[in-house]
């Protein structure tokens, strides 16, 4: 029996597209062991987000060669897509963000396969059964984005929004359930735009189909946009959905957004925020923030800090800003130099790291249900890590928070 093994580079939607891959190969008479081991086949899912991500997935691929120098290499994802001749010369197969259901017959005739993705317009149905012994189970319900934001890659990546169908989502949280999985994430490359090209299906009301299954205690949303955040949306969310809201932000600078080709203002995200917290009294809200992008003074860069203060955020991930070729932001003026972007990240850090305190600080004392992921490790439904006594794996037991078992 041939050994296949992978390694998957950047989002939650590439850790699905690999586990998928996964369960059609271990179907076809594959044997899956760990990236680490010797194997015969090497898939490794790349990103191509920003320069990090090529650099990483190149040296996975060189990683893989080395283990065996006589195994097949097969490079998939956001990167194949967007580079497939370049990544060709260091992989064996090219497989890109499409037909990855065909992946045993692409084994076998060893031919690259990397689609077009202008002419698609259908969610690419992969089945997914492994999944590698978690208790939060991700469901992928999207695929593709059609904002062109200066510095995305991913359109050009992933291509136009597909929904996956609903009857079909529902059929794996079912099956989800049956497995005694009690959490399920709803991913994709922008959930937001979940049934806009289906029938009398939107998010809302899929949300409310899963909150019916017997078996699931949660439902967590991936990324949103605050133009999603709406009094009716937050009317209509039924009580299994967490109340951790990861609200995309990218800059607190007004100018700055618009430079982005951002779909909001702060207002707009202000308005989201206080929305949220009407609803969800102990509402996290998380987002990413992008530093230095072209043409960010520091006086730009300063607003972003006071509003991100200002809105109290739970947590920041905090990125400076890459220049991806095939993006606006690429050839724009203005471009920050490292050192300075190299600064500005430290501080928004700073920053990040203290609004996590005080974040922590207000819950400490209150009592709430922790789903354990490990012994004795496990989350609140607002993303709280908890890290206390012996509980046992998979389940949910009521713990007083306190600064000391709070991460």
């Amino acid at each position: 029996m041939k050994k296949v093994a992978a390694v998957t580079l950047g989002c939650k939607v590439n850790a699905y597209d690999t586990e998928a891959i996964l369960t059609i190969l271990s179907g076809g008479g594959y044997e899956v062991v760990d990236f680490s081991e010797t194997a015969d086949i090497y898939i490794v899912n790349t990103c191509t987000v920003t320069n990090t991500g090529d650099r990483k997935s190149r040296q996975m691929i060189g990683r893989a060669r080395r283990q065996n120098p006589n195994a097949v290499i097969v490079a998939a994802g956001c990167y194949a897509q967007t580079r497939a001749e370049e990544l060709s010369e260091i992989a064996d197969i090219v497989i890109g963000t499409e037909g990855r259901g065909d992946i045993l017959q692409v084994l076998e005739t060893r031919l690259n396969r990397v689609m077009s993705l202008r002419e698609i317009k259908v969610f690419e149905k992969l089945p997914v059964q492994r999944l590698s012994g978690r208790t939060r189970a991700y469901v992928k319900i999207q695929e593709g984005c059609d904002n062109f934001c200066a510095y995305c890659i991913i359109p050009y990546a992933r291509g136009n929004p597909r929904s996956r169908d609903i009857g079909d989502a529902l059929a794996e949280c079912r099956n989800l359930a049956e497995n005694n999985f009690k959490e399920i994430v709803l991913t994709g490359i922008n959930i937001n735009s979940y049934g806009k090209d289906l029938v009398d299906t939107d998010l809302p009301k899929l949300l409310r189909r899963i909150n019916d299954i017997d078996g699931i205690c949660r439902i967590r949303l991936s990324s949103l946009s605050p133009v999603t955040i709406t009094e009716e949306f937050l009317r209509e969310l039924p009580k299994k959905v967490c109340d951790h809201f990861h609200l995309s932000l990218q800059s607190g600078c007004d100018r700055t957004l618009r430079n982005m080709n951002r779909r909001y203002d702060t207002k707009f995200y202000e308005n989201a925020v206080n929305n949220i917290r009407r609803y969800y009294k102990d509402a996290a809200i998380t987002t990413d923030i992008i530093v230095g992008f072209p043409e960010e003074t520091d006086y730009d860069f300063c607003q972003s800090m006071e509003f991100c203060q200002k809105m109290e955020l739970a947590k920041i991930h905090v990125f400076p800003f890459s220049a991806k070729e095939g993006t606006r932001a690429f050839s724009m003026g203005g471009q920050v130099s490292e050192s300075v972007k190299k600064e500005r990240t430290a501080e928004f850090l700073k920053l990040a790291k203290a609004l996590r305190g005080n974040f922590l600080d207000k819950h400490a004392g209150k009592t709430m249900p922790v789903l354990f992921e490990k012994e004795g490790e496990g989350h609140t439904a607002n993303y709280i890590l908890v890290k206390t006594g012996t509980y046992e794996k998979n389940t949910i037991s009521n713990i007083a928070l306190t600064r000391e078992n709070m991460v």
